[in-house]
């Protein structure tokens, strides 16, 4: 389960930051979404990935058995914040192309 989860998190990481290098506003934007997606895996990752084990301790449970909530927490709020985020880049982005006319990064048109 680690070995899927460790190529998920590099696949969507290389994947995010070859979008981050393309010259379209929108490339960008959907490459950042990916990266943080990437970061909320490892975040998650960290916690430990368990699999039917109840949530709550009882009696005579181990502690051990249990998953780590921080990093669930951390994960959950930095989807809200990365939604924000998202959505603020979007509104910049709107704004951008419609003050410069093109959805590039530098402000230029394609040299076609």
């Amino acid at each position: 389960m680690e070995l899927v989860l460790s190529a998920a998190i590099g696949f969507m990481t290389a994947c995010g930051v070859w979008l981050l290098l393309r010259p379209r506003t929108y490339q960008v934007i959907v490459g950042l979404s990916l990266l943080s997606y990437a970061v909320n895996l490892f975040i998650f990752g960290v916690g430990g990935v368990k699999s039917d084990e109840p949530p709550l301790l009882t009696e005579g449970a181990s502690v051990a058995l249990l998953a780590d909530p921080v990093p669930q927490a951390l994960v959950l709020t930095a989807i809200v914040i990365g939604f924000a985020t998202t959505a603020l880049f979007l509104v910049v982005l709107l704004a951008s192309r419609g003050l410069t006319g093109s959805d590039h990064v530098d402000g230029r048109s394609d040299p076609r």
